[in-house]
């Protein structure tokens, strides 16, 4: 495997410094979830080897499973092409999806248009986070 010295990720290019991230679980390779980075979540993403996002809902650092305990020990990290979406190869522990689904992709639209609930949820999101999901 050769070195490239491009400067990854390039947080410059995001909207107001923040990159997608996308979860995808390192055994089955299956799309968990996406969620915002910015360089400070980044940083601490690769210093600690755990999932850290930027939640723009709460203007902070977001931790992964720091309330469920549902985290994501990072595999391997990935950057696209232009250096603007970041792909983690994640072992997830319990839950990603705050609706207590393994993927928050779990709906399913059919060529109808119409939407159906594909996957089983794993966990009860009242008991995980003592509140009803959204």
């Amino acid at each position: 495997m050769s070195t490239d010295d491009s400067p990854l990720p390039n947080f410059a290019r995001g909207t107001d410094g923040l990159l997608p991230a996308i979860a995808q679980d390192a055994t089955n390779d299956r799309v968990l979830m996406m969620a915002w980075m910015n360089e400070e979540a980044w940083k601490e993403t690769l210093q600690s080897g755990y999932a850290v996002y930027y939640s723009r809902s709460r203007s902070q650092l977001w931790r992964k499973g720091e309330t469920s305990g549902h985290r994501q020990q990072i595999e391997e990290i990935r950057v696209d092409c232009d250096a603007d979406t970041i792909l983690l190869k994640v072992h997830q522990k319990g839950a990603a999806c705050h609706e207590g689904f393994e993927s928050c992709f779990f709906r399913k639209v059919n060529a109808e248009g119409t939407v159906a609930i594909a996957d089983e949820r794993l966990v009860d999101p009242a008991q995980v986070y003592g509140k009803k999901s959204s």
